[in-house]
Protein backbone atom coordinates (compact mmCIF):
# COMPACT_ATOMS: atom_id res chain seq x y z
CA UNK A 1 0.00 0.00 0.00
CA UNK A 2 1.45 3.43 -0.66
CA UNK A 3 2.35 5.43 1.77
CA UNK A 4 2.49 2.68 4.30
CA UNK A 5 5.60 2.88 7.02
CA UNK A 6 7.12 -0.96 7.22
CA UNK A 7 5.61 -2.20 11.04
CA UNK A 8 9.11 -2.81 11.84
CA UNK A 9 9.88 0.39 11.99
CA UNK A 10 6.81 1.18 13.77
CA UNK A 11 7.47 -1.30 16.65
CA UNK A 12 11.05 -0.69 17.98
CA UNK A 13 12.23 2.17 20.46
CA UNK A 14 14.03 4.91 19.66
CA UNK A 15 18.11 4.58 20.45
CA UNK A 16 19.84 5.21 24.21
CA UNK A 17 23.00 4.98 25.26
CA UNK A 18 23.84 3.28 28.29
CA UNK A 19 25.58 4.87 31.45
CA UNK A 20 28.14 2.91 33.01
CA UNK A 21 27.20 1.49 36.73
CA UNK A 22 30.74 2.62 38.23
CA UNK A 23 30.41 5.91 36.99
CA UNK A 24 26.72 6.12 38.79
CA UNK A 25 28.53 4.90 41.99
CA UNK A 26 31.10 7.30 41.87
CA UNK A 27 28.91 10.24 41.54
CA UNK A 28 26.94 8.65 44.20
CA UNK A 29 30.01 8.69 46.69
CA UNK A 30 31.12 12.31 45.54
CA UNK A 31 27.49 13.41 46.73
CA UNK A 32 27.56 11.66 50.21
CA UNK A 33 31.00 13.30 50.58
CA UNK A 34 30.05 16.87 49.49
CA UNK A 35 27.05 16.37 51.86
CA UNK A 36 29.21 15.11 54.77
CA UNK A 37 31.50 18.04 54.65
CA UNK A 38 28.69 20.90 55.00
CA UNK A 39 27.39 18.76 57.88
CA UNK A 40 31.04 19.03 59.69
CA UNK A 41 31.00 22.45 58.67
CA UNK A 42 27.56 23.59 59.97
CA UNK A 43 28.36 21.52 63.25
CA UNK A 44 31.62 23.70 63.70
CA UNK A 45 30.18 26.66 63.22
CA UNK A 46 27.30 26.11 65.73
CA UNK A 47 29.65 24.94 68.58
CA UNK A 48 29.16 26.81 71.94
CA UNK A 49 31.26 28.35 74.05
CA UNK A 50 33.04 26.64 77.31
CA UNK A 51 30.49 27.11 80.19
CA UNK A 52 32.65 27.76 83.55
CA UNK A 53 32.01 28.94 87.35
CA UNK A 54 34.80 31.34 88.38
CA UNK A 55 35.40 33.22 91.75
CA UNK A 56 36.70 36.75 92.75
CA UNK A 57 39.78 36.33 94.56
CA UNK A 58 39.54 37.91 97.87
CA UNK A 59 43.30 38.52 100.38
CA UNK A 60 41.90 36.80 103.73
CA UNK A 61 44.13 36.39 107.46
CA UNK A 62 44.66 32.46 107.00
CA UNK A 63 45.22 31.04 110.53
CA UNK A 64 45.83 26.87 109.79
CA UNK A 65 44.73 24.84 112.64
CA UNK A 66 46.94 21.94 113.75
CA UNK A 67 45.12 19.14 115.73
CA UNK A 68 47.47 16.41 117.38
CA UNK A 69 46.58 13.35 119.47
CA UNK A 70 48.00 13.34 123.41
CA UNK A 71 47.09 11.85 126.77
CA UNK A 72 46.00 13.01 130.09
CA UNK A 73 48.78 13.08 132.75
CA UNK A 74 48.73 14.21 136.21
CA UNK A 75 49.78 17.59 137.12
CA UNK A 76 51.45 16.10 140.11
CA UNK A 77 53.40 12.40 140.27
CA UNK A 78 54.67 11.35 143.59
CA UNK A 79 57.17 8.61 143.45
CA UNK A 80 56.62 7.01 146.78
CA UNK A 81 59.27 5.03 148.73
CA UNK A 82 60.15 3.65 152.19
CA UNK A 83 62.58 5.81 154.50
CA UNK A 84 64.61 2.44 155.77
CA UNK A 85 65.07 -0.71 154.05
CA UNK A 86 63.88 -4.22 154.78
CA UNK A 87 61.58 -6.99 153.03
CA UNK A 88 58.24 -6.55 151.95
CA UNK A 89 55.61 -8.07 154.18
CA UNK A 90 52.80 -7.01 152.62
CA UNK A 91 51.31 -4.72 149.69
CA UNK A 92 47.56 -3.36 150.62
CA UNK A 93 46.57 -1.35 147.03
CA UNK A 94 46.71 -2.05 143.57
CA UNK A 95 48.07 -0.18 140.54
CA UNK A 96 44.13 2.31 139.41
CA UNK A 97 43.24 2.30 143.09
CA UNK A 98 41.83 5.61 144.67
CA UNK A 99 43.33 6.18 148.00
CA UNK A 100 43.15 9.06 150.33
CA UNK A 101 45.93 10.92 152.43
CA UNK A 102 47.64 8.61 155.19
CA UNK A 103 46.15 5.47 153.42
CA UNK A 104 48.94 2.44 154.05
CA UNK A 105 50.04 1.28 150.71
CA UNK A 106 52.72 -1.43 152.11
CA UNK A 107 54.13 -2.27 154.91
CA UNK A 108 57.91 -3.96 155.91
CA UNK A 109 58.70 -6.60 158.15
CA UNK A 110 59.07 -4.28 161.44
CA UNK A 111 61.70 -7.01 163.40
CA UNK A 112 64.60 -5.04 162.65
CA UNK A 113 63.22 -1.83 163.94
CA UNK A 114 61.85 -3.51 166.65
CA UNK A 115 65.06 -4.62 167.83
CA UNK A 116 66.58 -1.15 167.96
CA UNK A 117 63.92 0.47 169.26
CA UNK A 118 64.71 -2.47 172.17
CA UNK A 119 68.12 -1.90 172.15
CA UNK A 120 67.53 2.19 171.91
CA UNK A 121 65.40 1.63 175.01
CA UNK A 122 67.91 -0.47 176.77
CA UNK A 123 71.01 2.59 176.75
CA UNK A 124 68.64 5.00 177.23
CA UNK A 125 67.97 3.16 180.72
CA UNK A 126 72.03 2.63 181.43
CA UNK A 127 72.27 6.45 180.63
CA UNK A 128 69.65 7.36 183.44
CA UNK A 129 71.25 5.02 185.78
CA UNK A 130 74.95 6.27 184.92
CA UNK A 131 72.92 9.92 185.28
CA UNK A 132 71.28 9.09 188.89
CA UNK A 133 74.79 7.98 190.26
CA UNK A 134 76.68 11.07 188.75
CA UNK A 135 74.27 13.15 190.18
CA UNK A 136 74.61 11.62 193.43
CA UNK A 137 78.15 11.83 193.71
CA UNK A 138 78.31 15.31 192.52
CA UNK A 139 75.89 16.18 195.36
CA UNK A 140 78.30 14.90 198.18
CA UNK A 141 80.94 16.61 196.75
CA UNK A 142 79.31 19.81 197.03
CA UNK A 143 78.61 19.35 200.23
CA UNK A 144 81.61 18.26 201.22
CA UNK A 145 83.24 20.72 199.66
CA UNK A 146 81.28 23.03 201.57
CA UNK A 147 82.53 21.96 204.90
CA UNK A 148 86.00 21.80 203.89
CA UNK A 149 86.47 17.81 203.57
CA UNK A 150 87.00 17.22 199.58
CA UNK A 151 89.55 19.09 197.35
CA UNK A 152 88.41 21.44 194.70
CA UNK A 153 89.79 18.92 192.35
CA UNK A 154 87.10 16.11 193.01
CA UNK A 155 84.60 18.87 193.23
CA UNK A 156 85.31 19.90 188.98
CA UNK A 157 85.82 15.80 188.40
CA UNK A 158 82.05 15.24 189.91
CA UNK A 159 80.57 17.88 187.98
CA UNK A 160 82.14 16.69 185.37
CA UNK A 161 81.16 13.21 185.47
CA UNK A 162 77.37 14.35 185.86
CA UNK A 163 76.88 16.75 182.66
CA UNK A 164 78.59 13.61 180.70
CA UNK A 165 76.36 11.37 181.94
CA UNK A 166 73.27 14.17 181.08
CA UNK A 167 74.91 14.11 177.56
CA UNK A 168 75.06 10.29 177.66
CA UNK A 169 71.27 10.99 178.62
CA UNK A 170 69.86 13.47 176.16
CA UNK A 171 72.14 10.99 172.99
CA UNK A 172 69.83 7.79 174.33
CA UNK A 173 66.71 9.79 174.19
CA UNK A 174 67.42 10.97 170.88
CA UNK A 175 68.61 7.41 169.15
CA UNK A 176 65.02 6.00 171.26
CA UNK A 177 63.04 8.50 169.35
CA UNK A 178 64.67 7.52 165.97
CA UNK A 179 64.25 3.99 166.66
CA UNK A 180 61.03 4.79 167.11
CA UNK A 181 60.41 7.26 164.06
CA UNK A 182 61.99 4.77 161.83
CA UNK A 183 59.54 2.10 163.66
CA UNK A 184 56.84 3.90 161.78
CA UNK A 185 58.65 4.01 158.11
CA UNK A 186 57.69 0.56 158.21
CA UNK A 187 54.24 2.12 157.20
CA UNK A 188 54.16 3.35 153.64
CA UNK A 189 51.23 5.92 153.60
CA UNK A 190 50.15 8.08 150.77
CA UNK A 191 51.23 11.83 151.13
CA UNK A 192 48.27 13.71 148.85
CA UNK A 193 44.58 11.64 147.72
CA UNK A 194 45.29 10.52 144.49
CA UNK A 195 45.74 7.34 141.82
CA UNK A 196 48.15 4.88 142.10
CA UNK A 197 49.30 4.89 138.44
CA UNK A 198 52.57 2.07 139.04
CA UNK A 199 53.72 -0.31 141.55
CA UNK A 200 57.39 -1.62 141.78
CA UNK A 201 57.38 -4.12 144.42
CA UNK A 202 55.79 -7.31 145.48
CA UNK A 203 54.90 -8.76 149.00
CA UNK A 204 58.49 -10.71 149.72
CA UNK A 205 60.62 -8.69 148.28
CA UNK A 206 63.53 -6.77 149.70
CA UNK A 207 63.92 -2.81 148.94
CA UNK A 208 66.49 -0.60 149.83
CA UNK A 209 65.15 3.02 151.29
CA UNK A 210 64.54 5.51 148.89
CA UNK A 211 64.10 3.10 146.16
CA UNK A 212 60.30 3.62 144.43
CA UNK A 213 57.84 1.51 145.67
CA UNK A 214 54.63 2.87 144.62
CA UNK A 215 53.87 6.22 141.79
CA UNK A 216 50.40 8.15 143.02
CA UNK A 217 48.96 10.68 140.97
CA UNK A 218 47.71 13.34 142.83
CA UNK A 219 43.75 14.46 142.29
CA UNK A 220 43.20 17.66 141.12
CA UNK A 221 43.60 19.62 137.64
CA UNK A 222 45.41 17.26 134.49
CA UNK A 223 47.12 17.80 131.80
CA UNK A 224 47.33 17.17 128.51
CA UNK A 225 50.66 16.02 126.99
CA UNK A 226 51.50 16.17 123.29
CA UNK A 227 54.94 15.45 121.25
CA UNK A 228 55.43 18.22 118.93
CA UNK A 229 56.81 18.81 116.16
CA UNK A 230 59.53 21.78 116.16
CA UNK A 231 58.40 23.74 113.21
CA UNK A 232 55.02 23.54 114.72
CA UNK A 233 56.05 24.97 117.92
CA UNK A 234 58.02 28.03 115.98
CA UNK A 235 55.10 28.95 114.03
CA UNK A 236 52.18 28.50 117.06
CA UNK A 237 51.22 32.32 118.60
CA UNK A 238 52.33 31.99 122.12
CA UNK A 239 50.11 31.09 124.95
CA UNK A 240 47.71 30.03 122.63
CA UNK A 241 44.46 28.34 123.36
CA UNK A 242 43.81 24.45 123.33
CA UNK A 243 40.78 23.08 122.50
CA UNK A 244 40.85 19.26 123.99
CA UNK A 245 37.93 17.20 123.13
CA UNK A 246 38.22 12.89 124.02
CA UNK A 247 39.04 10.89 121.15
CA UNK A 248 35.97 8.08 122.20
CA UNK A 249 33.90 11.53 122.79
CA UNK A 250 34.32 13.93 121.13
CA UNK A 251 31.60 15.45 122.82
CA UNK A 252 33.54 15.72 126.18
CA UNK A 253 36.08 19.20 125.16
CA UNK A 254 37.97 21.23 127.82
CA UNK A 255 39.64 24.45 126.90
CA UNK A 256 43.40 24.34 128.00
CA UNK A 257 46.42 26.56 128.24
CA UNK A 258 50.44 25.77 127.37
CA UNK A 259 52.08 25.20 130.88
CA UNK A 260 55.40 23.90 129.52
CA UNK A 261 57.29 23.28 126.70
CA UNK A 262 60.42 21.28 126.58
CA UNK A 263 63.77 22.57 126.56
CA UNK A 264 65.32 20.03 124.44
CA UNK A 265 64.06 17.79 121.74
CA UNK A 266 63.69 14.07 122.09
CA UNK A 267 66.33 12.05 120.07
CA UNK A 268 64.21 9.38 119.33
CA UNK A 269 61.67 11.06 117.82
CA UNK A 270 62.45 14.30 117.06
CA UNK A 271 59.73 16.36 118.86
CA UNK A 272 59.05 18.41 121.54
CA UNK A 273 56.90 17.66 124.43
CA UNK A 274 54.40 19.97 125.72
CA UNK A 275 52.21 19.92 127.94
CA UNK A 276 48.94 21.47 128.44
CA UNK A 277 47.12 22.86 131.72
CA UNK A 278 43.32 21.92 131.79
CA UNK A 279 41.98 24.17 134.28
CA UNK A 280 38.86 22.37 136.50
CA UNK A 281 39.49 19.08 134.28
CA UNK A 282 36.28 17.13 133.55
CA UNK A 283 35.72 14.35 134.98
CA UNK A 284 35.36 12.82 131.49
CA UNK A 285 38.79 13.27 131.26
CA UNK A 286 40.46 10.32 132.96
CA UNK A 287 44.03 9.70 133.90
CA UNK A 288 45.76 8.23 130.35
CA UNK A 289 43.00 8.96 128.31
CA UNK A 290 43.39 9.35 124.40
CA UNK A 291 42.72 13.04 123.36
CA UNK A 292 43.07 15.42 120.23
CA UNK A 293 44.27 18.78 121.08
CA UNK A 294 43.86 21.78 118.45
CA UNK A 295 45.85 25.05 118.52
CA UNK A 296 45.79 27.87 115.40
CA UNK A 297 48.95 28.50 114.30
CA UNK A 298 49.84 32.06 113.32
CA UNK A 299 47.68 34.01 110.42
CA UNK A 300 48.95 34.70 107.17
CA UNK A 301 47.89 36.76 104.32
CA UNK A 302 46.89 34.31 101.50
CA UNK A 303 43.47 33.59 98.81
CA UNK A 304 41.42 30.99 99.27
CA UNK A 305 40.13 28.83 96.47
CA UNK A 306 38.48 25.61 96.00
CA UNK A 307 40.88 23.04 94.98
CA UNK A 308 38.98 22.25 91.63
CA UNK A 309 40.76 25.69 90.97
CA UNK A 310 44.01 24.22 90.64
CA UNK A 311 45.53 23.40 87.34
CA UNK A 312 49.41 22.39 86.06
CA UNK A 313 51.56 24.81 84.28
CA UNK A 314 54.98 22.73 82.87
CA UNK A 315 54.82 21.00 86.34
CA UNK A 316 53.93 23.78 88.65
CA UNK A 317 50.97 24.70 90.26
CA UNK A 318 48.32 27.42 88.44
CA UNK A 319 44.92 28.63 87.53
CA UNK A 320 42.88 30.12 84.81
CA UNK A 321 42.35 33.82 84.97
CA UNK A 322 39.20 35.31 83.23
CA UNK A 323 39.12 38.89 81.48
CA UNK A 324 35.83 40.31 82.51
CA UNK A 325 35.80 42.11 79.19
CA UNK A 326 36.78 39.60 76.53
CA UNK A 327 35.69 36.30 78.30
CA UNK A 328 38.95 34.87 77.30
CA UNK A 329 41.31 32.33 79.68
CA UNK A 330 44.48 33.03 80.72
CA UNK A 331 46.91 30.23 82.50
CA UNK A 332 48.96 31.83 85.40
CA UNK A 333 51.50 30.52 87.42
CA UNK A 334 51.13 30.67 91.53
CA UNK A 335 52.36 29.82 94.86
CA UNK A 336 50.48 27.40 97.45
CA UNK A 337 50.83 28.38 101.35
CA UNK A 338 49.04 25.63 102.36
CA UNK A 339 46.55 22.85 101.08
CA UNK A 340 43.85 21.90 102.68
CA UNK A 341 40.68 19.60 102.93
CA UNK A 342 38.56 21.09 99.63
CA UNK A 343 40.45 24.29 99.42
CA UNK A 344 43.91 25.13 98.31
CA UNK A 345 45.11 28.65 100.10
CA UNK A 346 47.25 31.05 97.47
CA UNK A 347 50.25 33.67 98.76
CA UNK A 348 51.95 34.35 95.64
CA UNK A 349 50.57 35.04 91.48
CA UNK A 350 47.14 36.62 92.09
CA UNK A 351 45.74 39.64 93.23
CA UNK A 352 42.48 40.67 94.69
CA UNK A 353 39.65 41.57 92.40
CA UNK A 354 40.39 38.71 90.21
CA UNK A 355 38.57 36.51 88.20
CA UNK A 356 39.39 32.71 88.85
CA UNK A 357 37.94 29.54 87.10
CA UNK A 358 36.74 27.54 89.74
CA UNK A 359 34.83 24.79 87.71
CA UNK A 360 35.04 23.54 83.96
CA UNK A 361 39.04 24.45 83.60
CA UNK A 362 39.89 20.86 82.52
CA UNK A 363 38.42 21.58 79.02
CA UNK A 364 40.45 25.17 78.22
CA UNK A 365 42.61 25.98 76.23
CA UNK A 366 45.19 29.69 76.10
CA UNK A 367 43.11 32.79 74.62
CA UNK A 368 39.75 30.27 74.32
CA UNK A 369 36.56 32.34 75.08
CA UNK A 370 34.03 31.40 77.72
CA UNK A 371 30.52 31.86 79.40
CA UNK A 372 30.43 32.41 82.45
CA UNK A 373 27.55 30.10 84.44
CA UNK A 374 25.35 32.43 86.63
CA UNK A 375 26.42 31.45 90.45
CA UNK A 376 24.06 29.14 92.70
CA UNK A 377 21.95 30.90 95.30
Amino acid sequence: MRGSVPSSATSSPPFRRRVPRSLVLALAGAAALLVAGCQKKETAEAKLPVVVQVATTEVTDYAPKTSLTGVIAARTLNNLAFRVGGRVAERLVEVGQHVDKDTVLALLDPQEQESDLRSAQADLDAANASLTQAKAAFERQKALLAQGFTTRRDYDAAEQAAKVAQGSVDAAQSALANAKENLTFTELRAGAPGVVTARAVEAGQVVQAAQTVFTVAEDGDRDAVFNVQETLVVSTVPDPAVTIALVSDPKVTATGRVREISPAVDPASGSIRVKVAIPETPAALPLGAAVVGTVSARAQKGIVLPWQALTSQDGKPAVWLLDPASKAVTVTPIGILAYESGIIVVDKGLEAGQQVVTAGGQLLSPGEVVEVAEAKP
